[in-house]
């Protein structure tokens, strides 16, 4: 029968339920003239079997229109719920009315019980045919579920509203091959009882017990109201039950009503952080950008794409994407013409080392605003090649910057790395110089605002390590980590581009804003989390291998330089270091040389970073120059 309903049209549906709803109130109201007269049909006066016939038409005319007004014949009937019978009330309330001025208008001389009885009795059937309709589904899917062998075993985490949505819709779909077995949450109050037939069967801390004693596959966390502290540590807790993890994205689902099997994503890392992502005022922000000329260069990277993102959705009056890799500048730019067709978009190729190409931009397009985020940022890759991280970081840095203070442009925003604060390689000193460059060029120049905004690893960006655990562990592993005690600070893509925006808004010129990152994470217990999440056992399923520290790499990273001090904005997770004095015409003396030496591919170029910046301490006997 449930294949034979599957395979109607939507309208041939209404057609055999409005037939059944027609079956139903005759049934209903010959039934109640019966029960009148004790089922003896002898005894029924002629004049009330006349009366039944005449008024049936109307009966059943009346109630098809009414129940298709209340939109009876629109609901999905195998998730009826407590809004189909709030729709059958308010049908059925009309339907007194209704049949009450019928009965005025055709005179019916019917028994007071005729009309009461038949009321009601088609009330509960009209209900019963539609919620019976889910009672066998969820009967026939039960055995279904008893039967099949690989059905997969389901755990929901929490039994709120998002929950039991959740459970609906797999419990009400044919194509899913799952079974709900039991739902966790906190509330002491609901433990042993049942939410949509599953039991509850605990809180957080039994988790790995039920998981167990439930032969779970899945755990589905769907609570998107909690905070980012509970979800870690129930994540926590569940990454060591061998299952796969997934959860709902946010509270947003619930507003929305989207709760479905669809939106589902598996559990990754950043739900393990522990800190609660940085919050800026997108009201302020995007109101500073809207209307604005705006050029991000290295428009196609990580960074650069999602500041392109988000400046997009600002209404500026024209978006420049400024970018040397043409495939990078071509994903982005057909991302950003799907997705935001109206937006004023030019995307250009060209590299930052380039000064005529950098000033032909700028004089060309006249930018109010500049995101510089075009960067060699690999340490390792730099410390083999260290000409080159000059030449593209710090001359290229120079170079834009230059331009665009001789073009007009308000604010000049460099991304900078928490590896430019005390650098032991040569990519953190060539975003010291970089910052240096900022610096300077605020005191040198007055009309524009130039500024630098440092934070640390950026989950899921092209090079970090979170891309490369999850190739390792899909290839059976091992998984690479450079030494058991390394730290990191972490944040994602989006709160490094909120923070990047939210110093536009703030530049005054000559600040360095850093983002407070919480604690940093060992990168051991990074990949350990991401093995658990993956479904497998470290050091057991994928071994995890310890390779040293590599050229130029430290234990740990700093946010702040001691000699900068602290600022606060008003936004609590902002903060701002200030301006180090240095000589500028010394400085600028300094960046020739970079330049000279940097073109005749010096063999020395460490020795001659460290007279400028006095921070950056690296290892005496590597003199390599550029890789060829």
């Amino acid at each position: 029968m449930s294949e034979k309903w599957k395979g109607l049209h939507q309208r041939e549906k209404v057609v055999l339920l409005g037939f059944v709803d027609a079956l139903i109130i005759m049934l209903s109201y010959f039934v109640a003239l019966l029960l009148r007269f004790d089922f003896a049909y002898t005894r029924v006066p002629q004049e009330y079997i006349g009366g039944y016939l005449r008024s049936m038409p109307y009966w059943v005319v009346v109630t098809l229109v009414i129940f298709y007004l209340c939109k009876l014949y629109r609901s999905v009937w195998r998730l009826a719920s407590m809004a189909e019978v709030q729709m059958i009330i308010s049908a059925y309330i009309c339907l007194a009315f209704a049949y009450g001025i019928g009965a005025v208008v055709m005179d019916l001389r019917m028994p007071r019980a005729y009309y009461f009885m038949g009321y009601i009795l088609s009330l509960i059937l009209v209900t019963a045919v539609r919620f019976g309709y889910r009672l066998l589904r969820f009967w026939a899917q039960q055995m279904s579920a008893k039967k099949e062998d690989n059905a997969e075993r389901l755990m929901i985490i929490g039994a709120g509203s998002a929950g039991q949505m959740l459970i609906k819709e797999i419990m009400g779909s044919d194509k899913m091959h799952e079974k709900v077995c039991c739902i966790i949450d906190d509330n002491k109050e609901k433990k042993g009882k049942m939410l949509e037939g599953i039991p509850i069967v605990g809180n957080r801390f039994d988790i790995p017990e039920k998981a167990e004693e439930y032969k779970i596959d899945r755990i589905i966390y769907a609570i998107p109201a909690s905070s980012n502290e509970v979800r870690r540590d129930v994540m926590n807790i569940c990454k060591d039950t061998k299952c796969r993890l997934q959860t709902l994205p946010g509270l947003y689902q619930i507003v929305s009503e989207e709760v479905k099997v669809k939106n589902l994503r598996d559990v990754n890392i950043t739900d393990l952080l522990g800190r609660a992502p940085a919050k800026v005022n997108n009201e302020e922000i995007f109101a500073s950008i809207k209307g604005k000329t705006v050029l991000v260069t290295g428009g196609g990277g990580s960074i650069g794409s999602e500041l392109c993102r988000q400046v997009a959705k600002a209404e500026p009056k024209e978006l420049i994407i400024f970018e040397i890799y043409e495939n990078n500048a071509y994903d982005i730019q057909q991302e950003l013409k799907r997705d935001i067709p109206g937006l004023n978009l030019t995307v250009l190729i060209g590299s930052v080392r380039n000064t005529n190409r950098i000033n032909w931009v700028m004089e060309k397009y006249k930018p109010d605003l500049v995101f510089h985020a075009a960067a060699h940022k690999h340490v390792p890759l730099m410390e083999g090649s260290p000409n080159e991280a000059i030449k593209n970081n710090v001359l290229g840095t120079y170079k834009t910057a230059t331009a665009a203070a001789e073009n007009g442009v308000k604010k000049f925003v460099l991304v900078s790395t928490d590896k430019a604060v005390n650098p032991t390689n040569i990519m953190g000193a060539s975003k010291r110089l970089c910052e240096m460059v900022v610096q300077m060029m605020n005191r040198r120049y007055f009309n524009t605002d130039f500024v630098a905004v440092r934070f640390g690893n950026v989950l899921g960006s092209n090079g970090s390590v979170i891309p490369l655990f999850k190739k390792q562990i899909a290839a059976g592993g091992p998984v690479t980590v450079t030494d058991k005690n390394i730290i990191r600070y972490f944040m994602t893509i989006p709160e490094a581009v909120s923070l990047v925006l939210q110093a536009s808004y703030y530049a005054k010129g000559g600040e360095i804003f850093i983002l407070d990152m919480g604690d940093p994470v060992r990168i051991d217990d990074m990949a350990r989390n991401l093995i658990k999440l993956s479904g497998y056992t470290p050091d057991v399923d994928i071994k995890i291998e310890y390779t040293g520290l590599r050229p130029g790499e430290k234990l740990y990273e700093e946010l702040l330089m001691a000699e900068e001090g602290l600022q606060e904005t008003d936004n609590k997770m902002i903060h701002i270091g200030k301006p180090i004095e240095m000589d500028d015409q010394w400085f600028m003396k300094k960046i020739q040389e970079l330049d000279k030496a940097s073109r005749a591919e010096t063999q020395d170029m460490r020795r001659i970073v460290a007279e400028i910046v006095k921070t950056y301490h690296y290892q005496q006997e590597d003199t390599a120059g550029d890789a060829v």
